[in-house]
């Protein structure tokens, strides 16, 4: 985790987690009631969800993909002919939990030959230093969100302030339709900017009958603490979040995995898979539900910073 030369003020008060919640709202609260100076650390600490950091055991999701995150942010990986893929490292706090879980998921830490980062925020990115130490993966992002990662500072203007991570190198950028391929596997990159430039959804699809099975691993749209107002830092944020909402319902999606497990029931439908239920994560109408929810959520965020 950055450090920083410290005021004597200091505090960790996280982003509201993708989709907003009980977090959110108590992040309000703390703003609300408390000064806090332009200078002083924000810092990884109590306030996140105990959910977020709660060790779970993997679990195959379908196909070559399994669950490797923790019960409340997502990690996936992604098993190929030529090793394996992970898709993002969450918190510092869970890479030694996810390294355990790759390996118990049957692929050597060796094996794992990228590391796909959605979004440079440090609930994501943070425990991607450690992965790829523990690894030597190549890291690979969006274009945008290169210069946050490499020096682990979020991009934009947010209501919460400043919440640095570990700083990581990234050794491909990548923009809309670009492609990363490993062994039999293939996944494209979507630019879906908004809830940071460079925040990138991955698709995929799964070798099925009677056809394949498309795989959407979709970057947040939530506006979750962004200043959409008098955004110096990222000026053109509302039409890059209208803009990626609209494109979000353009894609088809047999299966929705997001970065954080809750809005797609991820959890559950592992238990329900585990249970024997072989289609649990088959649901083509949930992306265009996440979608139509987004935009009415980003309508309101808009109404309510204009006023």
């Amino acid at each position: 985790m950055a450090s920083h030369s410290a005021p004597s003020v200091r505090l960790r008060l996280p982003p509201p987690p993708d989709g907003g919640g009980s977090l959110g709202r108590r992040t309000k609260s703390l703003v609300g009631t408390l000064a806090i100076t332009a200078s002083a650390p924000l810092l990884l600490g109590a306030a996140d969800p105990p959910a977020w950091t709660r060790p779970q055991a993997p679990f195959p999701i379908a196909g070559p993909i399994t669950y490797v995150g923790s019960e409340g942010i997502a990690a996936y990986l992604i098993k190929t002919s030529a090793g394996a893929i992970l898709i993002d490292g969450t918190l510092a706090e869970n890479a030694g939990m996810i390294e355990r879980n790759i390996a118990n998921a049957g692929v050597r830490p060796r094996d794992v030959k990228f590391i796909l980062v959605t979004h440079a925020h440090f609930d994501h990115a943070a425990g991607v230093t450690a992965l790829k130490r523990a690894t030597g993966a190549r890291v690979v992002a969006g274009a945008r969100d290169v210069g946050a990662l490499e020096t682990g500072v979020p991009p934009g203007e947010t209501s919460y302030g400043v919440i640095r991570f570990p700083p990581v190198h990234v050794e491909r950028s990548v923009g809309d339709r670009e492609k990363v391929t490993l062994g039999n596997v293939t996944l494209t990159a979507r630019a879906t900017p908004g809830h940071t430039p460079g925040c990138t959804t991955w698709t995929m699809q799964i070798p099925a009958k009677p056809r394949p099975l498309d795989v959407v691993f979709p970057c947040s749209v939530s506006v979750a603490g962004n200043r959409l107002i008098g955004n110096r830092a990222y000026p053109g944020i509302v039409a890059d979040y209208r803009r990626s909402i609209a494109m979000l319902g353009t894609l088809h999606a047999d299966i929705v995995l997001p970065s954080h497990p809750e809005l797609a029931d991820v959890i559950a439908r592992g238990k329900r898979r585990k249970a024997g239920e072989t289609n649990a994560f088959v649901e083509p109408m949930l992306l265009p539900k996440i979608v139509a929810k987004a935009r009415t959520a980003f309508d309101a965020d808009l109404a309510k910073q204009a006023r």
